[in-house]
């Protein structure tokens, strides 16, 4: 009988707990915040941040026909069957703004974001060195949190802490 308080205690603190744990955000592949985005062809545009001027490289994946891509700050282009193109983003594209950029295919449209930021973008040769790191890799949040909210985990241990208390309130309450 006490193997299964046990258990009992056990499996309702582990369900507390995973209700007090917040839940990850789905990975938006290759859409931006346009409602519904789910289409039976992959794309992407690389990088998703540009400046004026800049070139992109326009990805589609699974369409088994051509594909076109077309936004404010480009001309339309046609995309061959499962490969990529660049397009040249416009010189006069507004900074800081956040343009559309709509894929389709065959009947299907997607659409994901592209945001305009700085200045020309200049290709000038780089000289990279290569440093040993002064620590190690942060972990504990693993990349999933920009920054700990202190109030959020001080619900979740309240939370925590009142599903363990009403457990064993309903434990000490069945043995009488």
């Amino acid at each position: 009988m006490g193997a299964i308080r046990i258990a009992s205690a056990t499996l309702l603190g582990a369900a507390a707990l995973s209700l007090a744990t917040p839940a990850a955000a789905p990975a938006a592949d290759g859409g931006g915040a346009h409602g519904s985005n789910i289409t039976s062809f992959g794309f992407s545009v690389t990088p998703s941040t540009i400046a004026p001027g800049g070139t992109v490289t326009l990805n589609v994946t699974g369409c088994p026909s051509t594909a076109t891509a077309s936004s404010g700050v480009f001309n339309t282009v046609t995309i061959s069957p499962n490969s990529s193109t660049t397009a040249q983003v416009d010189f006069n594209a507004k900074r800081g703004a956040t343009y559309t950029v709509t894929f389709m295919c065959g009947g299907e449209r997607g659409t994901t974001d592209l945001t305009i930021t700085g200045g020309l973008q200049t290709l000038r040769p780089t000289t990279s060195t290569t440093t040993a790191p002064s620590r190690g890799v942060r972990g504990g949040l693993g990349g999933t949190s920009d920054g700990v909210d202190l109030g959020e985990i001080a619900i979740g241990l309240a939370l925590v802490a009142a599903a363990g208390g009403g457990l064993m309130f309903y434990l000490r309450r069945r043995d009488g």
